[in-house]
């Protein structure tokens, strides 16, 4: 008889496999984050390519792009009204299988007067997954303007970054913003400055509102912009991208504002071009209301005007950039 022998794992063998299993998850976990960014990234180029769509079926129906928000120029008695309403991402909803959610906004209220419930409501396509979830594209308290503070690029040009804070309100913040060009008409205080009602050199531009005779609210806007001022080419002229937000100021305003909210150029628009370059540091707050930039590494996504998509280079030059924005400066570049 032989004796009875228990078989088990000894202690040093044990590590060894705990070691073993350590040392291949950690080989396996750059592949399947990389693999998982590659995804979200599929799914960004995916939404800019829905956004330009959408936008052209806007532009099928009306005869031209949507108006980034209403706003007049300083001391215009023939267009003063507007400034406070909407923007364009809640005009083209309709043609993203959103009408609901449109029928809900009313074009001469005040963005404050709406609902909390028509404020907060988002769509999955204004926002990049790479950066954060519909569940998380809701800003919570965030002050919204009334007196005018300004704000300086690092090309010494100003702009109007801010009205005060009077009020606070919550709403949806996202990912993605129009192309209103470059700052190529100015940024000196003039009312001929890139961000007053159709100076934008882009095609989703600022524009003055005409106004109602009697109640002096907005009823329509009069800078219409369509195929045909795109004179550089519809496959030369950025329409739409992904907007810079500084990695951890993410609901925080004014860098991650409110895409719903019309007082602000950039709350869902961008420029391009010199003296604002697409940002490739992450953390970078300097450029950060007016700039394109992604959290894809090295890379920022756009969806050209005839409906590609592209991601270009973080590093691109701004010259190039700012032929790419700008619809009729006579240098016809194609996206790279």
């Amino acid at each position: 008889m032989r004796p009875h022998q228990n078989k088990a794992f000894t202690l040093v063998e044990l590590l060894v496999v705990i070691a073993i299993v350590g040392i291949l998850v950690g080989l396996l976990l750059p592949a399947v984050q990389a693999a998982r960014e590659a995804a979200r990234a599929t799914q960004c180029k995916n939404n800019l390519r829905q956004l330009a769509l959408a936008t052209e079926l806007f532009h099928d129906s009306f005869g031209s792009y949507p108006a980034a928000r209403y706003q007049p120029r300083p001391g215009d008695q023939e267009y003063p009204c507007g400034g406070s309403e909407t923007t364009w991402l809640v005009r083209i909803m309709p043609f993203a299988e959103n009408q609901a959610a449109e029928d809900r906004w009313d074009y001469r209220k005040s963005y404050v007067d709406h609902a909390d419930e028509v404020r907060n409501y988002n769509l999955s396509l204004f926002v990049c997954p790479s950066r954060r979830s519909l569940d998380e594209a809701t800003g919570e308290g965030i002050s919204v303007s009334q007196s005018t503070t300004w704000c300086y690029l690092p090309c010494g040009c100003r702009y109007p970054c801010s009205r005060g804070t009077s009020s606070s309100v919550s709403g949806a913040v996202g990912d993605y913003g129009g192309n209103h060009g470059d700052m190529s008409t100015g940024s000196t205080g003039l009312s001929t400055d890139f961000y007053y009602g159709g100076n934008g050199t882009g095609l989703i531009i600022s524009s003055r509102a005409q106004c109602n005779a009697t109640s002096g609210l907005p009823v329509d806007w009069i800078d219409k912009i369509s195929h045909r001022d795109a004179t550089d080419g519809l496959s030369n002229t950025v329409l739409v991208g992904e907007m810079h937000v500084p990695r951890g100021r993410l609901r925080q305003s004014p860098g991650d504002a409110f895409i719903f909210n019309g007082d602000h150029v950039f709350n869902s628009t961008r420029v391009g071009g010199p003296g604002v370059p697409i940002v490739s540091d992450l953390n970078d707050t300097g450029n950060g209301l007016a700039s394109w930039g992604s959290w894809h590494a090295g890379v920022c996504p756009f969806a050209v005007a005839d409906g590609s998509v592209r991601a270009i280079s973080s590093s691109t030059d701004t010259a190039t950039l700012g032929y790419l924005c700008d619809r009729e400066d006579g240098q016809a570049f194609t996206m790279p």
